[in-house]
């Protein structure tokens, strides 16, 4: 008989070293998670404030613009802001991004009371700007 091999039996259940994560380790990456967001979130949701100032004047210097062509070509005052959409001064109406919608404009009449219309429009938001300048006053 030739020698015969002993192969030692493996056990049923071998440990994995190294195969995952410890509780200690998930933990530790929360933190940091956590840490990051707490200094991303706030530049974030002031950005988002900044952007909408930004648009608001936007449209309104769109928006005045546009009244005053209307009122170098037809020599009087829109009677409402869609009739610069019907004349195809614009397309539809710019919205308000602070309130997020084109029905709150406040329209300014005409201080003519021979050219009546629309002379002037302000924001119907409520607040004021970072600079704190109420929204109404742009």
């Amino acid at each position: 008989m030739v020698g015969t091999v002993n192969i030692p039996a493996r056990p049923y259940f071998t440990p994995r070293h190294g195969a995952g994560f410890t509780l200690i380790e998930l933990l530790v990456v929360l933190a940091i998670i956590s840490l990051l967001l707490t200094i991303a979130l706030p530049r974030y949701f002031g950005s988002v404030e900044k952007s909408k100032e930004v648009a608001l004047k936007e449209n309104l210097q769109v928006l005045r613009t546009g009244i005053d062509k209307y009122y170098a070509d037809k020599g009087e005052y829109p009677p409402a802001l869609a009739d610069l959409v019907s004349q195809r001064y614009f397309r539809k109406v710019p919205m308000d991004p602070v309130t997020e919608s084109a029905t709150t404009w406040q329209l300014l009449p005409s201080p003519d009371a021979d050219k009546p219309g629309v002379a002037d429009i302000r924001s119907g938001a409520k607040g004021k700007t970072r600079d704190g300048v109420p929204f109404g006053q742009l």
